[in-house]
């Protein structure tokens, strides 16, 4: 008799347990529109709230193209946060999307920079961001 094989189980996650997955930190991407095209970048992150906080260069890709100009207008962007086991097939992405707020007032670094997000890359990272999710879905794969 042969084994069957389970087929993989899709399901969608409720924001609750997105938080949840993605609240411990680590890497995630950010996807965003430049002026050569769709742009993703891996980085470090932590949770600040319900809000994403990551830390980048001034004079960056992310610095220059995630900046309007213009106060109180931002860009919104695509956070992805992943887990994938290759060993058994299985996994959970979660994404939020929502605008790209550069921190900049002394209230809002004190309180971020106690996030302890560290980046992994060398150099100054000095640039905060912040990613208020407005919306927030998630998906996992089980077998």
């Amino acid at each position: 008799m042969k084994d069957r094989i389970t087929p993989p189980v899709l399901e969608e996650l409720d924001v609750k347990e997105c938080l949840r997955l993605i609240s411990p930190g680590g890497i995630g991407r950010v996807g965003f529109n430049t002026p050569n095209g769709p742009t993703v970048l891996p980085v470090n992150y932590t949770m600040h709230g319900r809000a994403v906080v990551f830390r980048t260069a001034f004079g960056g890709p992310m610095d220059e193209d995630l900046s309007t100009g213009v106060k109180g207008v931002e860009f919104k962007i695509a956070f992805e946060v992943d887990h994938i086991d290759t060993a058994t097939r299985e996994g959970w992405s979660v994404l939020i999307q929502g605008a790209a707020h550069r921190i900049s007032s002394e209230e809002e670094l004190t309180a971020v920079s106690t996030s302890a997000v560290q980046p992994w890359a060398g150099g100054e990272r000095r640039l905060y961001i912040r990613v208020d999710p407005v919306q927030l879905t998630g998906r996992r794969i089980r077998h």
